[in-house]
């Protein structure tokens, strides 16, 4: 895939990421197996990295073999959570680990899944590839990811107006079918973090999808006609999510750390992670539970004291 938008991405994706974010992504480089390992989220948009950094590690191969090797087939993609000290400061990563392939298949729209093009379209930096070739596929990948974003964004968008607005309408959409706990309307902080970028990406990206528009200044009206339809993929979006949550209970590396630093960074509780927890997650949950509950009744005693 090549054109204007291909170029425009890879300009953004070879941006250079701060030396904590590149430090971070090669101590989770596994050099046999891995091909590209990008680097996206919340924080990659604030340069906050006080808090998780969003990773996807893209791999030449599966990475689980037996019944989990299975699983992971149909519900991709295996995650895991890192905490690494990094020139003395403890930095936290969760990440997401698919094959190359399969990561090209969901973006170009080839499944019912919007979980890959709908996290692709927003902004991503490569932290590490293992060469030329994988780097060139994984952004060929991403503009993919956008093509099918955009496609979605001019059928769920309105009949003309400005390229915002198509966006809303397609992560207001997404959010909902992921089953995500935010609120719909942390959609709209998405695009308000690059208003300029996306207004940019959404006519390049139709040209190279092939949807025709006209324009007049900023307001931009789509052929509606031969775009994709939503009723499935809205359809299966909330089980497929439901089901990778199952998953994940089951699979997750690290989910009693991660679940821990989240109740401290919440709740200000500090849960102790036992190496029974850090092993059966699920077990310990209970335990976890009522850490949580004492610690929160303590510091309501103690706030009531105080007052």
């Amino acid at each position: 895939m090549t054109g204007e938008l291909s170029a425009r991405l890879e300009t953004e994706l070879a941006s250079v990421a701060p030396d904590a974010v590149l430090r971070l992504a090669a101590s989770l480089v596994d050099p046999e197996r891995d091909a590209v390992i990008l680097y996206y989220g919340s924080t990659l948009r604030t340069g906050d990295l006080s808090g998780i950094l969003d990773f996807y590690r893209l791999t030449l191969r599966p990475h689980r073999k037996g019944l989990r090797g299975l699983v992971e087939r149909f519900l991709w993609p295996e995650v895991s959570y890192h905490e690494v000290e990094i020139a003395g400061v403890l930095m936290r990563a969760k990440v997401a680990t698919l094959p190359l392939a399969r990561f090209q298949r969901a973006a170009e729209g080839r499944t019912l899944d919007t979980t890959i093009w709908a996290r692709f379209v927003q902004p991503i930096q490569r932290v590490w590839s293992s060469d030329l070739a994988t780097a060139r596929d994984a952004a060929e990948a991403c503009a993919a990811a956008v093509v099918t974003a955009a496609r979605y964004a001019a059928a769920l968008g309105p009949e003309r107006g400005l390229a915002g607005a198509y966006w809303a309408a397609l992560f207001r959409k997404t959010y909902s079918a992921e089953f995500r706990v935010e609120a719909l309307a942390r959609a709209d902080t998405v695009i308000s973090a690059g208003v300029e970028r996306y207004a940019e990406l959404l006519p390049l990206a139709w040209r190279q999808g092939g949807v025709a528009f006209d324009r007049r200044g900023d307001i931009l009206c789509p052929e509606k006609r031969g775009l994709p339809g939503w009723r499935l993929v809205g359809l299966f979006g909330k089980p497929l999510n439901i089901a990778r949550l199952a998953k994940a209970a089951f699979t997750f590396d690290g989910a009693a750390r991660y679940a821990a630093w989240k109740i401290e960074r919440h709740t200000g509780v500090v849960i102790g992670v036992t190496p029974f927890a850090e092993r059966y997650p699920l077990l310990a949950a209970p335990g976890a539970w009522l850490q949580l509950r004492r610690g929160q009744n303590a510091r309501r005693s103690k706030t009531i004291i105080e007052d």
